[in-house]
């Protein structure tokens, strides 16, 4: 692997929503972005999807884990095993467990299986150094949007919010030096975003999610729920901080009476409401507010933050960036910048103690040499 320079780097990631993996190439040397290549997604299969979703929770030593270390390690292969070799992987596993302030975080899957299976270096285990520095291991992919809002030409600051299995948002000010800078990143888990609602709509229809939020917009948002949902402990808590996807798991409780569309609205409103909170830790205003994950795709949701924000909520799209492979594509950013001996984290984006570059990177292992 060149020391030096741009190089090719495939990123894989599998968020909580555990609807597949999203993989995605990008070119560069860690610190700047020189262009995006080929991207690709896998869906998991339905039986897949149960072994992942019986592992949630638990943590190395559980019974469900390495079978679903098994599926998130054969889906990964058969996925990245479609590009041309690249130069370094990074894979960021399945999250089944994130708990900083106890016992760590865990994502299953093993680097050095897909090394060998594909033939090329892989870096992995991207959190567990930022949790033993005291850090809250999420989100990481700061250090990429930092450089995604350089490569866009921004002169003043943005937000990058990803609405995925949970909400994570990014502050970020482009005439900084480095991500590392201080002052030049605030990331930090904003709260519940498609996970519960993509439960509860799995559960009584059925269907894997709210299509463009059809459902969200015909029922009205519970009030007492709301009011509930606002004094939740974390959102008094300053950033850095961050979710495990269940954290929230007693909202699902709260809105079990009401009727689908009105529990679906109402904990729409609340992914909305939490991003808006969010917003009121920023350092200084943001120019827009630029969304990716599966969340930008729901219209109510999109009219919702819209609504609550003062400045343009856009999809990512609106400068080049592809909102459906952007974590991906971090992890391929962050894999050059360990194979490089970067920081990966900082104490503005995982309130570690000091900036920190995580992962482990392991090579495939040569054939042995048979005797003739």
């Amino acid at each position: 692997m060149k020391k030096t320079g741009p190089i090719k780097a495939l990123g894989a990631m599998s968020g909580t929503s555990l609807d597949g993996v999203d993989a995605a190439e990008v070119e560069t040397d860690g610190h700047r972005i020189f262009g995006f290549g080929e991207s690709r997604y896998l869906a998991y299969e339905p039986e897949e999807r149960t072994v992942l979703r019986s592992a949630l929770g638990c943590w190395p030593g559980n019974t469900p884990v390495p079978e679903a270390a098994r599926v998130v390690e054969d889906a990964h292969v058969r996925l990245l095993g479609q590009f041309a070799t690249p130069d370094v992987i990074g894979f960021h596993g399945q999250t089944l467990a994130h708990d900083p302030q106890t016992r760590g975080t865990h994502q299953a899957g093993n680097g050095a299986v897909l090394a060998n299976a594909l033939g090329c270096p892989v870096v992995w285990d991207f959190r567990s150094a930022d949790v033993g520095l005291g850090g809250q291991g999420a989100p990481l992919a700061p250090f990429f949007h930092f450089a995604c809002a350089q490569w866009a030409g921004e002169k003043e600051p943005v937000a990058f919010l990803n609405l995925g299995g949970v909400g994570n948002v990014t502050w970020v000010d482009p005439t900084a030096d480095t991500p590392e800078t201080p002052g030049a990143l605030l990331a930090f888990d904003t709260g519940p975003a498609n996970a519960l609602i993509d439960d509860l709509v799995s559960t009584r229809l059925l269907r894997p999610y709210d299509k463009d939020g059809e459902i969200a917009a015909t029922g009205r948002i519970s009030i007492e729920v709301m009011t509930w949902f606002e004094k939740r402990p974390f959102f008094s808590r300053m950033p850095p901080k961050s979710l495990d996807r269940n954290d929230f798991h007693e909202l699902a409780g709260q809105v079990s009476t009401l009727s689908t569309a009105d529990a679906v609205t109402t904990l729409t409103a609340c992914t909305a409401d939490a991003v808006a909170r969010g917003m009121a830790h920023f350092p200084r205003p943001v120019s827009k507010v630029l969304v990716a994950g599966g969340g930008r795709k729901n219209r109510s949701l999109m009219a919702m933050l819209s609504a609550s924000s003062p400045c343009p909520v856009l999809p990512v799209e609106e400068i080049g960036l592809d909102g459906d492979m952007l974590e991906a594509q971090a992890f391929a950013y962050l894999a050059v910048r360990v194979s490089r001996g970067m920081p990966t984290s900082a104490p503005g984006t995982t309130g570690v103690s000091v900036a920190i570059g995580g992962g482990q990177l392991s090579y495939p292992k040569l054939a042995e040499v048979q005797p003739d």
